[in-house]
């Protein structure tokens, strides 16, 4: 069965088709709302990489992709929120603690959506959220800045560092607790819709049964640096949408382009050794950056006057694209990024 005929990337086309597509600008100025989550949780996509044991699909990392770039391309604040579910997924998929047996078969059967709160671990030796033990499990402190979904998610998977160094994974109910507080929804160019707040963290306890991943910082970082240094789909499915805006004539040359570069970033993601060829992968997420600018900025040009306006698809898509820009982004990312900018 090619990627493409898969029965998840079917149910993503036709969720794009009958849902997102029509209410994305709406979506984009009011916020994601339950019902969309709803509808995700019903299509399967939560499970598309869970074990099939778990009520998952199974299903290889090129149908993930796929199915990333159809939602991004149709609803970016849709896709954002969604996916973060799919590391608390592959978190406990590869945990042997006993909160995998609580968690994973509800996470997997689209029964419970999780959000994540571990970006922060980035600017580690920075410590944002430290946790240390309390009683019979784990109190954190500190100030999560980003998290997706409030509202949204059921649960979420929290990070934080302990004194000897070690990350510490943990799932809690996403909600206002004791100890747990959210910011009020941010105002952003791009994805306000993806209800992001700040998590203001004074002591929050959770259970050892709650631990998902516990491991020294230096055995996390290269795992998620891997992560980081390649080009991500929700890159490529922005910038095919914006050029099916574009006549073909003008869509064609851009189109292969586009083409050329996701082939390259895919095989590189696919790549057995994940932190080999680091130079490659870096200059070939900023090329897939050059084609979404291009792609977006095409959109808006042909759409004239009416790009200005917030019901506009090719303005929406251009302030997508410099959302993606930073989405993920690191110190490394970041001066790769400038350098193929700026040839310096």
């Amino acid at each position: 069965m090619t990627t493409s005929a898969h029965p998840l990337v079917t149910r993503a086309r036709r969720l794009a088709a009958e849902l997102l597509v029509p209410e994305a600008e709406r979506v984009d100025q009011e916020g994601v709302p339950a019902s969309h989550i709803a509808a995700v949780k019903r299509s399967g996509l939560l499970g598309v990489v869970a074990p099939v044991a778990y009520g998952g699909s199974g299903a290889p990392p090129a149908v993930l992709r796929q199915t990333a770039e159809i939602l991004a391309g149709a609803c970016c604040a849709t896709w954002f929120v969604q996916t973060q579910h799919h590391t608390p997924v592959q978190t406990l998929t590869q945990s042997e603690l006993p909160v995998r047996e609580r968690l994973l078969g509800p996470l997997a059967r689209g029964e419970l959506l999780s959000g994540v709160a571990y970006a922060h671990l980035r600017s580690y030796p920075r410590v944002p959220v430290r946790v240390r033990r309390e009683g019979g499990g784990w109190r954190f402190d500190g100030t999560v800045p980003w998290y997706t979904g409030w509202g949204l998610n059921d649960v979420l998977l929290l990070a934080g560092v302990t004194d000897t160094g070690e990350v510490l994974f943990a799932f809690a109910e996403a909600r206002d607790q004791p100890g747990l507080r959210a910011s009020a929804p941010m105002r952003l160019a791009a994805l306000t819709a993806a209800r992001t707040v700040s998590l203001e963290l004074a002591g929050l306890w959770l259970p050892e049964e709650a631990v998902a991943l516990r491991t020294p910082y230096e055995r996390w970082a290269p795992g998620d640096r891997a992560r980081t240094l390649n080009a991500g789909p929700a890159v490529f499915g922005v910038a095919e949408a914006a050029l099916s805006l574009l006549d073909e004539e003008r869509a064609a040359p851009l189109r292969a382009r586009l083409a050329d570069v996701r082939r390259r970033a895919y095989a590189l993601a696919d790549h057995p050794v994940p932190l080999e060829r680091a130079e490659e992968r870096l200059a070939v997420r900023a090329q897939a950056y050059e084609v979404l600018r291009t792609a977006t900025t095409a959109a808006v040009v042909a759409g004239g006057g009416r790009s200005m306006a917030l019901t506009s698809r090719a303005q929406r898509l251009a302030r997508e694209a410099l959302f993606l820009l930073v989405q993920g982004q690191t110190a490394e990312t970041r001066t790769a990024h400038l350098r193929a900018l700026t040839g310096g």
